[in-house]
This record gives structure tokens, sequence and C-alpha cells, in this order.
């Protein structure tokens, strides 16, 4: 049995805000629990007496009466953002830009459906840590009150660790969810040791419904290195180092919505190296297997790709329930070294389930739910076979190293987790992973996963803990494999 352990430590600076406005003296009393919203009455009115009937109020009738019905109507909005001890601030997020996302405006006839639904809009934003609204009524319309707490934004990230290739390493990185206050997003980490700099960054501004001729667009750069999870040490280069993988690129997309639905058109360019220790280009292995298309070790992927993502998450950071459903298919142009043409598609689909079976159903930072991750893929044409789908690893199948179940063609993923609080901001979690390759390992150029003995599936099974930090949700996973091997790694976020 091999244990082996992965830390990464992080810290962070946060910025908040100061108090600058006050908040309404008078808010409903009457708070409807499951929804967050505090719910006017409707009514009809019968000859002196009234009944409930959906968002109207009014007077019904019998034959020799008159029926006046009247809807009521949404008068003002109201924003205010509270900091983390509940005073009142003025809020880093553009009021208009709030309102603007909203679909129950001023004007409209009131419906609660409507509102849950904005609600739920506004959850989902990372920028965002709560969201409750307080509809107020009088005889005819309604008030509506959106009290918000905003994530601490920008912060410094720092952090550190080890690995097979650069050895000791340091990271600092800068994080920014609100930009301008309209939820655009700057996300940049640098790496840096003794051997190597590496950095990943990018900036999203995102598609906004209330400017429907606008197109968001997001810009990405990166360059990384690391062991192949490919190519792993079990067949080695002819100088008996194990083979680096270098990846150096970036891409350009735009971004629309279309009612529930989020889509993106991007241009992509990366070009994958294989390396030596020394970080010299190589072309084949100890065994003579290639290891790039073009012959040279080096392949250029230009990508054309387009993915669409349905949402029903009650929130993106640490959802307690919902769905999110994303398709992706990426067309390679052949052009470049290695002339690579070939189509890569993919699924991802998660589902929250809430469920009760050791608590009472309390909020707690780390609610008790299943978790269900379902994923398949596949690729259609030549690819680098350091473009396979790697399988294994802390964010595939707990217990095996990364890339130590398969490396095919095509392949399958599902996973399921019971999460369920321990503490206020500590959880458990239960989890088993299991995923195949479908057979697909002997299609890949120089067959990597076949020759290194790779299972071609497996599945893994363990316990986990959940801290929720300053520093955002630190995930601690002991994962067994069905082969016996047991590794213990910590990371940040959840694995789905």
């Amino acid at each position: 049995m091999r244990v082996q352990i992965t830390v990464v430590a992080i810290a962070a600076m946060l910025v908040s805000g100061k108090n600058l406005e006050a908040l309404a003296d008078s808010q409903p009393s009457t708070q409807d629990g499951a929804s967050g919203i505090v719910t006017p009455e409707a009514t009809i009115h019968i000859e002196g007496g009234y009944a409930q009937y959906g968002d109207y109020i009014g007077v019904s009738l019998a034959d020799n009466q008159t029926l006046e019905i009247s809807q009521k109507v949404v008068k003002d909005i109201q924003i205010r953002f509270l900091n983390s001890r509940g005073l009142p601030i003025r809020g880093r997020t553009q009021k208009d830009f709030v309102i603007g996302l909203l679909k129950l405006k001023p004007g409209q006839v009131f419906s609660k459906d409507l509102l849950q639904a904005d609600l739920q809009r506004l959850r989902r934003l990372e920028s965002f840590n709560q969201v409750n609204v307080y509809p107020k009524e009088d005889a005819s319309s309604v008030n509506i009150l959106y009290v918000i707490k905003e994530r601490s934004f920008p912060s410094l990230i720092f952090g550190g660790g080890n690995n097979d290739d650069v050895g000791l390493y340091g990271q600092v990185g800068y994080r920014d969810e609100n930009v301008s206050g309209v939820n655009d997003r700057l996300n940049t980490v640098l790496q840096f040791s003794t051997k190597d700099v590496q950095f990943n960054g990018q900036f999203t501004s995102r598609y906004r419904s209330e400017e429907p001729n606008r197109l968001g667009y997001s810009i990405r750069g990166f360059r990384s290195r690391n062991t192949s999870g490919t190519f792993n040490d079990d067949i080695r280069l002819a100088d008996g180092s194990k083979v680096r993988e270098g990846r150096f690129g970036g891409s350009v997309a735009l971004l629309r919505s279309f009612d529930e639905w989020d889509t993106s058109v991007a241009l992509n360019y990366t070009r994958i190296s294989l390396r030596d220790g020394e970080y010299n280009v190589v072309q084949v292995d100890r065994l003579g297997s290639p290891l790039s298309v073009s012959g040279t070790g080096i392949d250029d992927l230009y990508t054309v790709s387009f993915a669409v993502s349905r949402d029903r998450r009650d929130r993106r950071d640490n959802p307690t329930q919902g769905s999110i459903l994303t398709l992706i298919t990426e067309q390679a142009i052949p052009i470049g070294l290695g002339n690579i043409f070939s189509n890569r598609l993919r699924g991802d689909y998660i589902q929250y389930l809430p469920v009760s079976w050791i608590g009472n159903g309390r909020p707690t930072d780390n609610p008790e739910m299943l978790a269900i991750n379902l994923q398949i893929g596949t690729t259609i044409g030549d690819f680098p076979p350091a473009d396979a789908f790697n399988i294994g690893g802390i964010d595939s199948v707990r217990g095996y190293g990364y890339g130590k179940v398969a490396s095919g063609r095509s392949y399958g993923l599902a996973s399921v987790e019971y999460r369920f609080p321990i503490f206020q901001s500590v959880g458990g979690v239960v989890f088993t992973d299991f995923a195949s390759d479908f057979g697909s390992s002997d299609t890949v150029l120089g067959e990597p996963g076949v020759l290194r003995g790779k299972p071609g599936s497996g599945f893994g099974y363990g316990l986990g803990l959940r801290l929720n930090s300053p520093f955002g949700l630190i995930r601690g996973d002991l994962g067994i494999s069905d082969q016996g091997e047991v590794r213990f790694e910590v990371t940040t976020g959840q694995r789905f």
C-alpha cells in the first residue's frame, strides 16, 4: 500500500467597504424560509369577505354582481448592501447593473414566480455572498427591497508546494469577480521556482441581458509545465528522466445568453511540447514510441470551440440544490506542427439533491445533500497523445494518481458524494468514483496507456473533510483505489 500526501497552502488578503448609508427602517416581518422572500398577501374581496387567489385582489360576483379585479403592480425596487457584520455600506456593485439583471421591473404586474427567479439569478453571481428580498405591499402596488452581502474582492492569494517537475515552488494570485462593479472577472496566477516561471490569466466581461446588442467576451493566456499524465514514469526517456509536458497558448471567446442557456464561441491555440529533465525537446520514449503527431516532439492545436451551458444551481459557490449541464465541441484546424484535424466532444452534468438523513435541515456552510456528476467525452480524428483523456487523480477517480487509470480516445466518469455537516463551517463527505476508457486506449498514437499497463477502467472510494475558511473552501480527500492504493490529497474547492 502506498500513501501519498499533497498539500497546498493558501492565504488571502481581503478588501472590504466602509459604512456609508442607512438601511430602511421598516421591513416586513414574515419571511418564507424556503425562498428567502417575504410575501405580500394576495386576496379577492367577496361581498365583504376575502379569499386567497394568486397575485390578485378584487371583488367576486354572482349573477347580479359586478367583478372588479386589480393586479398589484411593482412600484419601486431598491438595493441595499450590508457588510459581514450586517451594517449598511455603499457596495462595489453598481445598483443599475443589479436592477438590469431583474426580469420583474417597476410598472410590471407583481409575480412571486418572477421574484423567486430573480432572487436565484442574483444568488448565482460569484460576487454575492448572500441575497434576500423583501416585497412590501399596499392596496394596489408592491415595493421590493433587495438586501445583498458582497464577497470580499479583490483578493490576493499566496501558496506553494512541491511537485516532481520543478520541486519547491511558490504561487501568487490576484482574483476579482466584480471588476468595475458589473461582475466582470479577472483571475491571474503566477508560479515561480528555480527552474521555471508559469502563469495563467483570464479576463471575462460577461454578457448582460439588459444590453442585448453587446456580446460578452473572454481573453486568456497561459504557460504551464509538469510531468506528463499520459507518459508517466512507468516508461521513461532514453536518458532515464521522466517525460515533461509543456503547454503554452491562449484563447479569445465571445459570450451570449439565450433564456436559460449560456453560450460561447472561442478561438484557441495551444502548443504542446514533450521534454526531458533538462527541458530539451524529445521525440520518442525509451521504447521508441512517438510522443507527438508531428514526430518533432511539438504539436500545435488551433481549434474553434462551441460551448452551451444551462445553470440551475441555487448559487455558484458551494451550491445546495439544482443542476448544471455543459456541452462542448472543439474542432481542430489542420495548420501548424502536426497538421491536426479532429473534433473533441464533451458532456458534463451535475445534480445536487438536498437530503435530511442525519440532520434537521438547518442551514449550515456545508448542507446535507447527494451530489452526482456524470461526464462523457470522445475525440474523432487525429490528436496528440498528450491530449488523450487522462483518467485518475484528485479531480477524477480518487485513490489513483493522475492519469493512472487510462489514457484513452474516449472516456466516461460517474461520481457520487454524500455531503453532510459536522460543525457550522466543517463538513464531511463519503464518495465513490468510477471511470472507463471504453477500450479506446489502443487507438491513441503510440498506445501509451497500453504500454504502461494502465487498467483502462477503475473505481475509488473514501472519506473527505470540507472546511469553509476565510480563504475559501479547503478540501481533503482520503481515497482508496480498487487496486489497494491509498492517497490523501488536499486542495481547494469542491470536486464538483
